[in-house]
């Protein structure tokens, strides 16, 4: 299998890994995408995790609450609307 690096920056620091860690260029690039690819990995599953107990969190208490379309009276008088409050007469 071939691995070609195309860009200065690359093979600079590919070969500055390689010095640092005493490890062959291979051995080091293997292992820093090993351990980058571990890091992705644990986030992915930590956000998965995040989502799934989020809607869990949600479904739990869905019931709790009154979820029909707000009327748009409840909405005036919510926010302070009514014709009453901003001075119209009826």
């Amino acid at each position: 299998m071939a691995l070609s690096i195309k860009t200065e920056e690359a093979d600079k620091l590919a070969r500055e890994l390689s010095r640092l860690t005493g490890e062959t260029m291979t051995d080091a690039i293997t292992r820093a995408m090993r351990e980058r690819l571990e890091r992705l990995r644990a986030e992915h599953d930590t956000n998965s995790d995040y989502v799934a107990r989020m809607k869990a969190f949600v479904r739990e208490r869905a019931d709790r609450y009154d979820r029909r379309p707000v009327t748009k009276r409840e909405w005036d008088e919510a926010v302070g609307d009514t014709p009453e409050e901003l001075g119209f007469s009826r």
